[in-house]
């Protein structure tokens, strides 16, 4: 598996996967075939993806350390800069399809609606994620500094479920929503045993 990872093949591969989701939405946009309601299509499936990319970026140092599959940790970038891609396209989905791309309306709905503010609020934390992930960023803030940058992933994993939850909350349809709730608390307290399994070798 190792080899494979390591293919020159292997990253292309994965970059035309993380753009399928995107081209389906497109085209469905394209030949409407969203449903009666294509914006809501084009939020709700676009924020779909985000979560789906946040949790398998978390996973894959926990995947790595499980199987030895080694090579895995190239992969981490790409996957990380595609949740911030899906946040980015998730929320001008929302600012160009739903307020019409009014910058006082999206001020004031962010302000009225808790679960909007959330969701900005896991974007804003995302984009300092997405701006330093280039080997540049991590030699000018020194690993120590970059690694407690990129922590914050935790609390845009975090403040998505909670978006995710308000805005299922109204329909009282939580089926999905505890599904990437515990694979999220899954990996999260993955990450938090092997903290303390580090302070208590210390």
């Amino acid at each position: 598996m190792n080899q494979l990872l390591l293919h020159r093949a292997a990253k292309p591969l994965l970059f035309a996967l993380a753009l399928l989701p995107f081209a389906q939405l497109l085209w469905g946009a394209i030949a409407n075939t969203l449903g009666a309601n294509p914006a809501e299509a084009l939020i709700r499936g676009s924020g779909d993806w985000v979560l789906r990319f946040v949790c398998l970026t978390l996973a894959i140092t926990p995947l790595r350390e499980a199987t030895g599959w080694s090579a895995l940790a190239r992969m981490r970038r790409m996957t990380g800069l595609f949740a911030g891609f899906y946040a980015t396209l998730h929320f001008l989905c929302y600012a160009w399809l739903d307020m019409g791309l009014d910058f006082g309306d999206i001020v004031r709905d962010i302000v009225k609606r808790p679960f909007i503010l959330v969701g900005v609020l896991a974007l804003l934390l995302m984009l300092p994620l997405v701006a330093t992930s280039c080997n540049r960023a991590i030699k000018a803030l020194g690993a120590a500094r970059w690694k407690a940058l990129h922590k914050s992933v935790y609390a845009v994993a975090l403040l998505g479920l909670l978006h995710f939850f308000w805005m299922r909350a109204a329909k009282h349809h939580f089926t999905e929503w505890s599904v990437y709730a515990a694979i999220v608390v899954l990996l999260l307290g993955w990450r938090l045993r092997q903290a303390l399994r580090r302070r208590g070798a210390t």
